[in-house]
């Protein structure tokens, strides 16, 4: 999958300095993501909206990103994330745009992000956050792009899945911090990946699980490890009723 986004990124011929110029003078305010995850006494969640993914499949090809946004804000979402992925996910710019129109929480562009215009992209689409792959990227792109963010007024999700990448996301000064439950080149789900690298999160950062929870129960394992919000797609997608089952999600937080 990245090196599918590294192969589109270089077949890109458009204008960056222009693109830059452009997207500086039409910006718009932000929603602050990260905020928005340590405002309760419950865990947070980040709902996502997910047509299909590389290891289950279809999940709900046909889904509604504007009554899935709605739901989940009813149910207590703190954030939406929309997958703008097309090959591999299903997902449009169009889905994230349909779902912040129809929201009031922050939204993530849940994608690839390889290149430079991938975040000026993110922001002219009207995202609050980017998702930062550390294992998809050098350590001077991790960092162009998180000051590149930051610039934009865009918040980062930088994801690391062992221990070596959480060094890499430290050293830039990430704030907001997920760690993949899930292997990338397997696709099989590691519980104890979250717990093991939630031990090692220096204090100011905000600990985010992504993939694998599946209901309260490992929400509750989780808000213990010391996890301050959740990444969920699949549970909720699939779920007859979405609003309680985001609801079931947010248990309290150890005190």
């Amino acid at each position: 999958m990245v090196a599918w986004h590294r192969k589109r990124a270089a077949a890109d011929v458009r204008d960056l300095i222009a693109i830059r110029k452009q997207v500086a003078t039409e910006l718009k305010p932000t929603r602050r993501f990260t905020n928005a995850l340590t405002r309760g006494t419950e865990i947070a969640v980040i709902a996502e909206i997910k047509r299909r993914s590389p290891s289950k499949g279809a999940i709900d090809e046909s889904l509604d990103p504007v009554a899935l946004a709605r739901q989940y804000t009813a149910g207590g979402a703190a954030c939406i994330s929309v997958l703008t992925d097309t090959p591999h996910f299903g997902g449009s710019v169009r889905d994230l745009q349909e779902a912040r129109a129809a929201t009031s929480v922050p939204v993530l562009r849940k994608d690839f992000t390889v290149c430079e215009l991938d975040v000026l992209d993110a922001a002219e689409m009207g995202a609050d956050a980017v998702l930062l792959i550390v294992a998809a990227l050098d350590d001077a792109e991790l960092r162009h792009f998180h000051e590149l963010a930051s610039e934009l007024s865009l918040d980062c999700l930088v994801e690391v899945h062992d221990e070596a990448e959480l060094e890499r996301a430290i050293s830039i000064g990430a704030k907001l911090i997920g760690v993949n439950q899930r292997d990338l080149r397997t696709f099989q789900v590691d519980q104890e990946r979250a717990e093991h690298l939630a031990m090692r999160m220096p204090k100011g950062v905000v600990p985010v699980a992504e993939s694998g929870v599946r209901g309260a129960a490992d929400a509750r394992r989780l808000a213990a490890a010391g996890y301050r919000a959740v990444l969920v797609g699949e549970h909720l997608v699939k779920s007859a009723d979405r609003e309680k089952a985001l609801s079931e999600l947010q248990v309290a937080l150890p005190s």
